[in-house]
């Protein structure tokens, strides 16, 4: 294989030498080809020379239908071959990545029609795998453990082999698994609280041996936000430990749908304590030959445990609309922290002394002393509560206290935008108002290029907005009608965007009552894997697709997706990470909720026109547009210019 699909010439500027090679691509080649070539498009490509001649980052907003996928994969490849590190695509969720991989998507049309070799390998987040160990408990489970055995029955031989592995056999993959509602595939998946360094079949799992087969990419390795986050955040300790960083060294990184990155740095930078799991790591040390001081130390930890746990889950309060509680600080509460958290200084200091006399198995007195620092660690953050948000909730294992950064911006700007390496933000929506300070300021970036392309397609022939009218006085019997006669208008064909689980299960529950409806088949995010769902949909034209996390991602061209019905405008959810952005806010409606809904909003229209040849509808729920008048403007310019309101269906 040839290092560059064109004539190098190393006396001349690298970059300059992709930049003409591109502009034969999209001059000559891809119009040869039958590729249907815009100057959206060509316009971006040569924006992000820059980006790559000068190695900075670079908001490139480009509209739907622009090909902006195609414009940075050129760079990509071509400076990943150049630097010999492959360049990273961050994508926003599984859909997105999906769309690059499939053998009918953009890397393999690349490939096709550039007659180019791509070395393109995924590199999917922990959770999106079977846990060997989770799944040996879960099938044996009263209730579910029958639909879990013949999983474990078709596991390859050599997970409960001992044989030396021959070649790369990937398996465990989400997608691998379908019919699986999230419910049941959350009984056997990775989570957070899985020591993988214990488990004695770490070497045959499905997300180890993905590891290192990604990690070999020559070109492209495709992750999500969260996984590049995780990376980023667990460099350090990885190294410490003696492990390999989660990604390779690479020469440029890609954020796909950029404006969602913050959520996804966020995440990754949160804290899970757990009683239940703290029991079953600190128990291991009275496996040993310990002190009897020790032993007694660690009995005592894990009632006082106990005991703050109860008083976190008692001073909890529900928030409506979310599945997270609301801590209330007191005195009692305090106080059993502050106890637990001495017990905990002082086995430190214990199994510092207990570690010179060799009695304890170093490799698990290293996984113990390492949660005992994350557990220390995150508990004094937990005592600022002006610099974290925190929150209770309810994982598998018990109740669970969450603790989040506020702001990423430092962690970020440290080791993410201080790397000399094009990093490329691109998205259909980037900017409010024309201005990307928004997204900017929310991610600590000072110094930036940006532009920003229209889409290329007609929507004032292509789309109809309809924003019906209500009264208000039973807002949801009102948006069932109106919901079933868009669909009976379009014989299904729809996606319906929800805000929340909630709205989607109270939708769910209600469709079934209109006989209007019953030959049309739906499909629900959570039911299965969301991949799945998304082929069922675009192949079953005459379904319908609810979900709640699709408003970005979502690529159905053609007569499958004709009509988007968003149930209510997508402000942010009531929860302690968007409630505490309010609080640190001069004016948290303009600030805080109004730029996040008219970002999601845009993108939640841009799921219907995906081709030339597309048409359909878009239409907005919420009662308020009528009676607010400023709301109602933001609306009306968040939709492609030209496009006229409608009122009645």
């Amino acid at each position: 294989m040839e290092r560059y699909p064109f004539s190098y010439d190393p006396t001349q500027s690298f970059i300059s030498q992709v930049s003409d090679w591109v502009a034969d691509v999209f001059y000559e080649i891809l119009p040869e080809a039958g590729f249907e070539v815009r100057d959206e498009q060509i316009y971006m490509a040569f924006q992000l020379e820059r980006a790559f001649a000068e190695k900075q980052t670079i908001f490139a907003e480009a509209g739907v239908g622009t090909g902006k996928t195609l414009a940075y994969l050129l760079y990509a490849i071509c400076y990943a071959r150049y630097t010999r590190k492959p360049a990273i695509i961050a994508c926003a969720n599984e859909s997105l990545i999906e769309q690059l991989v499939k053998p009918q998507g953009d890397i393999a049309k690349l490939a096709k029609h550039l007659d180019l070799t791509i070395d393109a390998r995924l590199g999917k987040s922990p959770d999106q795998y079977l846990c060997l160990r989770k799944l040996d408990e879960a099938r044996y489970e009263p209730e579910h453990g029958e639909s879990f055995q013949w999983i474990y029955q078709e596991l390859p031989p050599f997970v409960n082999a001992y044989e030396a592995l021959q070649s790369f056999y990937p398996y465990g993959d989400r997608s691998d698994y379908p019919d699986l509602d999230d419910e049941k595939w959350g009984m056997i998946n990775w989570d957070s609280f899985q020591d993988c360094f214990a488990c004695e079949k770490q070497h045959r799992c499905g997300q180890t041996l993905s590891r290192n087969h990604y990690r070999k990419s020559a070109d492209l390795i495709i992750c999500s936000h969260d996984f590049y986050m995780e990376h980023v955040w667990t460099y350090e300790a990885r190294k410490r430990g003696g492990q390999l960083p989660l990604l390779p060294s690479h020469s440029s990184v890609i954020f796909d749908e950029g404006h969602l990155l913050e959520p996804a740095a966020q995440k990754a930078l949160t804290y899970k304590l757990n009683h239940n799991v703290f029991e079953e790591i600190i128990t291991r040390l009275l496996k040993g030959e310990i002190r009897e001081s020790l032993a007694v130390a660690v009995e005592d930890a894990i009632t006082q445990s106990e005991e703050m746990f109860y008083q976190l889950d008692k001073h909890s309060q529900a928030v409506v609309g979310s599945k997270r509680k609301e801590i209330q600080f007191d005195a009692q509460l305090l106080q059993s922290i502050k106890k637990f958290t001495e017990l905990i200084s002082w086995i430190e200091e214990e199994l510092a002394l207990e570690s010179g006399l060799y009695t304890l198995d170093e490799f698990q007195l290293r996984i113990v002393e390492e949660h005992l620092e994350m557990m220390q660690l995150a508990l004094s953050l937990f005592r600022q509560p002006d610099h974290v948000i925190s929150w209770m909730t309810e994982e598998g294992t018990g109740p669970t206290l969450i603790v989040m950064p506020k702001m990423v911006q430092e962690v970020l700007k440290e080791r993410v935008f201080s790397e000399q390496m094009p990093i490329i933000f691109s998205s259909a929506t980037l900017s409010v108002d024309s201005s990307f300070q928004f997204v900017a300021d929310s991610l600590g970036i000072s110094q930036y290029l940006s532009f920003s392309v229209p889409s290329p397609y007609d929507y004032s022939e292509q789309m109809e907005v309809v924003v019906p009218r209500f009264t208000g006085e039973d807002a949801f019997t009102e948006k069932m009608a109106a919901a079933v006669q868009l669909l009976k208008r379009t014989e299904g064909r729809a996606l319906l965007l929800f805000s929340s689980m909630e709205e989607m299960k109270q939708f769910k529950h209600a469709i079934s009552q209109y006989q209007e409806c019953n030959d049309m088949r739906f499909y629900y995010e959570g039911d299965q894997e969301i991949t799945h769902l998304i082929s069922c949909f675009q192949e079953d034209e005459y379904s319908c697709l609810c979900a709640v996390s699709l408003w970005e991602g979502l690529d159905v061209p053609g007569p499958s997706l004709s009509n988007v019905v968003i149930w209510s405008l997508p402000f942010p959810p009531n929860d302690p990470v968007f409630a505490a952005k309010r609080k640190g806010a001069a004016s948290p409606y303009d600030e805080v909720d109004l730029p996040y809904m008219l970002l999601r909003l845009r993108q939640g229209i841009g799921r219907l026109i995906r081709s030339r040849e597309d048409s359909g509808i878009v239409a907005v729920f919420h009662a308020e547009l009528y009676q607010d008048e400023k709301l109602r403007k933001y609306v009306q310019d968040v939709f492609p210019s030209g496009v006229e309101w409608k009122e009645s269906l």
